[in-house]
């Protein structure tokens, strides 16, 4: 009877650490995936930025109302 209390005892603790390896790898995949989503992120933030200077430029405001004149023209 003690056998078999120590073979299950030594067979869940094989269970817990392979299921805690897995959560690991699975961490680290996470980790990898944050990773490359902090990164696109970060490349939209400066893509934002870029078109909010290129519409808040005057010089943008401009060439819309001449391209608007010459749709109106053409028209």
């Amino acid at each position: 009877m003690t056998a078999i209390i120590i073979v299950a005892i030594c067979a869940w603790a094989l269970v817990s650490i392979v299921d805690s390896a897995k959560d690991k790898s699975k961490k680290k995949l996470n980790s990898k995936e944050t990773d490359a989503y902090k990164k696109e992120i970060t490349d939209l933030k400066e893509r934002v930025s870029v078109l909010e200077k290129i519409v808040t430029d005057e010089r943008y405001d401009l060439k819309k109302q001449f391209a608007d004149l010459e749709k109106d023209r053409v028209a």
